[in-house]
């Protein structure tokens, strides 16, 4: 069982950053290939990063590459997606997951998700 906490959301200015932190508890986070989905109003979850347990590989959604960068922490149990350039589409409910595969990633533990808000 892994428990999944997000944090660092919030409202920003279209152009600005952020950055998400996912927490996780457990002794085998840096077995599970992670992941950050998110969910707009009306619409379904959809995938924007995961990167496999060692942190060497890495998947972007295309909207987002080049602004967006998934990274983890395995000493910290920690997980991050630093956001630039932010637009307000991306807007959104974002969730951290885990998986033991990172492809094809469907999510095996979920976190409760982070609201990001981007101001036009």
């Amino acid at each position: 069982q892994v428990q999944l906490v997000e944090s660092g959301g919030g409202l920003v200015q279209a152009g600005g950053s952020l950055r998400l932190s996912c927490s996780a508890s457990g002794r085998t986070f840096s077995t599970y290939a992670m992941g950050w989905f998110r969910q707009a109003p009306g619409k379904e979850r959809r995938f924007v990063a995961t990167i496999n347990s060692s942190g060497g590989i890495t998947y972007y959604e295309d909207s987002v590459k080049g602004r967006f960068t998934i990274s983890r922490d395995n000493a910290k149990n920690t997980m991050y997606l630093q956001m630039n350039s932010l637009k307000p589409e991306d807007t959104a409910l974002y969730y951290c997951a885990a998986d033991r595969r990172v492809y094809p990633f469907t999510g095996d533990f979920w976190g409760q998700g982070t609201q990001v808000t981007v101001s036009s």
